[in-house]
């Protein structure tokens, strides 16, 4: 190679490093994290008992964790493919004494659609609770719409309604399946990201609140690029605050054994790349992860392989 060759061969390598280069160089940020799994998962939850609504294909999905009023810990999953009729979809709970305990108590079926506040039949998805003011806030979709409810203990919730007595707080259309919300408070404001399928594509949008009741319009916030822009190509989008101008949008494709979720970071809580893989961190082999960070640790919960139950392991963020 001679040096007229070399310098272009050069030239195309420093041209190419900023695909090659971490991603968070394009979030602003000199400081690059990995999640990683640290030690072994323990279940928390099984494939529960429904009684009449029983079905051999049921599976236990999107869940919520958290802490109760009393220090209960609670989680709450929405079960597919029950015998329940309609879209076959309602919430179970289970509740345990410690966070690291195995196999919490099942407490029974906790939630199921009503048609008297609008909601398609069994079409409940994907809690997500915070506190916030004292009052525990649940989000959650009804197929059609983002809904909220509210509880005291943390524990027994009731909808938020419109004045017309709906429980909808928004939609992304009809027929494009808004969910998997989940709340995140971050530069004084509430952020809730949740993901939708308009003409069969999947994003991940955000609207942002002052209160939890009115909400900005949506803002697409990732899309596309090596994760896919199928229906189920941005699912149980979960965004960490992970510390100031730092955040990771942790994004899945897949359930089951070939679960995968991909995980990215940047500066910026609306922008985690549109067809833009500048922010990708790593891919992950959950699906439908939440991050808890309890006591100054980090703990991710996710779905069994198999599909039949829920665990949780330590986490870290490593540079």
């Amino acid at each position: 190679m001679n040096r007229g060759e070399f310098g272009k061969y050069l030239l195309c390598i420093l041209a190419g490093f900023h695909v090659l280069l971490p991603p968070a160089w394009a979030a602003g940020s000199t400081e690059i994290y990995t999640p990683v799994v640290e030690g072994d998962w323990w279940q928390v939850a099984g494939n529960p008992d429904l009684g009449k609504y029983n079905d051999p294909n049921q599976q236990p999905v999107d869940f919520a964790v958290w802490q109760a009023k009393d220090g209960a810990w609670q989680l709450w999953s929405c079960i597919r493919n029950t015998k329940a009729g309609g879209h076959t979809r309602l919430f179970y709970r289970w509740e345990g004494k410690t966070l690291t305990d195995t196999n919490w108590a099942p407490m029974g079926i906790a939630m199921m659609s009503d048609k008297k506040f609008g909601e398609p039949l069994n079409g409940l998805q994907a809690p997500h609770v915070v506190r916030w003011k004292d009052e525990y806030w649940m989000a959650y979709g009804d197929w059609d719409h983002i809904c909220l409810a509210k509880s005291k203990d943390g524990k027994s919730f009731e909808r938020i309604t419109s004045a017309g007595g709906s429980s909808a707080i928004f939609t992304e259309g009809s027929g494009n399946n808004p969910r998997d919300a989940m709340l995140l408070f971050t530069k004084g404001k509430w952020y809730c990201y949740y993901t939708a399928f308009p003409a069969k594509h999947g994003y991940d949008f955000c609207r942002i609140s002052d209160d939890l009741i009115n909400w900005s319009d949506s803002i697409v916030v990732a899309y596309g690029g090596k994760a896919g822009n199928g229906p189920y190509s941005a699912e149980c989008p979960y965004v960490v605050e992970f510390k100031p101008e730092c955040y990771f949008l942790f994004r899945t494709q897949f359930y089951g054994p070939g679960a995968r979720t991909s995980v990215y970071q940047s500066a910026n809580p609306l922008n985690f790349g549109i067809d833009d893989d500048g922010y990708f961190v790593c891919k992950m082999n959950i699906a439908a992860p939440e991050i808890i960070n309890y006591d100054g640790l980090y703990y991710i919960a996710a779905l069994n392989l198999n599909l039949d139950g829920i665990r949780i392991a330590k986490l870290a963020f490593r540079k």
